[in-house]
């Protein structure tokens, strides 16, 4: 009997083993991503480009139409072999789209020309679908288009960069302007007009913005830029180009200030001394003393700040300033951290320093000008494989009234 019971007590066992192995494969086989709730689903989707978004159609029946419920689109031209496929491909969405479902982000990129009507059926699928954040990168005239845009409601972000047809032709940035909810805005490539004394004042109608990000804008009719604001705290100047003017400051909450590209623009206004931390990559196009003065005035122009990043090329543009380590710079003196980024010297950069070496050779003596032609033919040679110098000097200029302000070095050459 003992035996028939440890039998009966030992089968159990076995086959409670072999069903945990089996269920172990089932476990192990089973498409938990699936099983996963709709909402969850479709916040991973929101992630891809809409073209792979698309795609996950065809895992299973489970995945068929969870596309057609994104709350993000993201459709860019580059994703396709021809724009002909992309064309297709958008209309295709957008009429199969749920339409019952709120869309939360759209962003859009062509590069090159595109038909308006389709950039306009976009537009107004966005608008009409209560958008709330919204990206438009283009070549077109998209004059006709921003009535649409500068009216919607619901849009917390804006990215708008419009690259006309024509060279000479601008995108005028309207005057007419109604978004109660806008908190972030990017503007590329818009020309701002004058609205009386030579001023252009566009982002007053602003009252939630937060961040401010002005790529390659310009002003016509104006020298003065106006950005007023009693919530904006950070502000991007992108400016590769020689449209020099002045931009007035009436932002008391302005915290941080970044430029990403050329000093072209003198500051002023009472919303400086509230910034507490700036970043600054500068470059330069050409041999013009007005950059490296530009960038000058805004180190002296920061009385408040606590946290200053530059780049190796900034510290290089600042070096031409005329008998610059002569100069006494009397802000910075609340500087608690100074961030250099080593980088490699830009081209233009590189070709200004040799120039600014033979022109020096021209007045020393032999041997001193046959080491420093010596050295601009290495700078020219190496070009970018090497980083700016007078680093140490230029570096001892920043912090002359912040002797204890801690010294940072990114390198940023690997």
């Amino acid at each position: 009997m003992s035996n028939s019971t440890d039998e009966m007590l030992i089968a159990p066992k076995a086959k409670r083993g072999r069903n945990s192995e089996n269920e172990t494969e089932i476990e192990d086989n089973k498409d938990r991503l699936s099983d996963l709730h709709d909402c969850i689903l479709l916040h991973i989707l929101s992630f891809l480009k809409a073209k792979y978004a698309v795609q996950t159609c065809m895992l299973s029946k489970r995945w068929k139409d969870l596309w057609k419920r994104l709350p993000n689109l993201i459709l860019l031209s580059a994703d396709f072999d021809t724009f002909k496929f992309f064309t297709k491909f958008v209309s295709t969405i957008l009429t199969r789209r749920d339409g019952s479902t709120a869309l939360h982000a759209l962003d859009f990129e062509r590069m090159g020309c595109i038909q308006p009507p389709l950039i306009k059926r976009i537009v107004n699928y966005a608008v009409s679908h209560n958008v709330q954040q919204l990206g438009i990168y283009v070549e077109c005239d998209m004059q006709h288009l921003l009535p649409c845009i500068f009216t919607c409601h619901t849009l917390t972000s804006l990215k708008l960069i419009v690259y006309p047809k024509g060279y000479s032709d601008i995108t005028l940035f309207p005057k007419s302007l109604n978004l109660p909810a806008l908190t972030t805005l990017h503007l590329g490539n818009f020309t701002f007009c004058s609205n009386d004394n030579d001023r252009a004042d566009p982002f007053s109608a602003f009252n939630r913005l937060n961040s401010l990000i002005i790529d390659h804008c310009k002003l016509k009719d104006a020298r003065t830029l106006c950005i007023s604001g009693m919530a904006l705290v950070n502000l991007t100047l992108c400016c590769p180009t020689l449209d020099f003017y002045t931009i007035e400051l009436s932002t008391p909450c302005l915290y941080r200030f970044t430029c990403a590209d050329l000093p072209s623009q003198y500051l002023c206004g009472s919303g400086l001394s509230s910034v507490k931390e700036v970043n600054i990559d500068a470059d330069i196009l050409l041999s013009s003393p007005d950059p490296p003065l530009i960038l000058l005035s805004w180190l002296q122009d920061f009385v408040n700040i606590t946290s200053l990043t530059v780049t190796t090329n900034t510290l290089q543009v600042l070096f031409l300033v005329p008998d610059i380590l002569k100069i006494k710079l009397p802000s910075l003196a609340n500087l608690k951290r100074l961030k250099i980024k080593r980088e490699p010297l830009s081209y233009m950069l590189t070709h200004v320093m040799r120039g600014v070496r033979l022109k020096k050779a021209a007045t020393e003596s032999r041997k001193e000008a046959a080491k420093l032609r010596k050295e601009a033919d290495i700078l020219w040679k190496t070009r970018r494989l090497r980083t700016a110098p007078f680093t140490d000097e230029i570096v001892d200029f920043l912090v002359q009234n912040a002797p204890s302000a801690e010294v940072e070095i990114i390198d940023c050459l690997m």
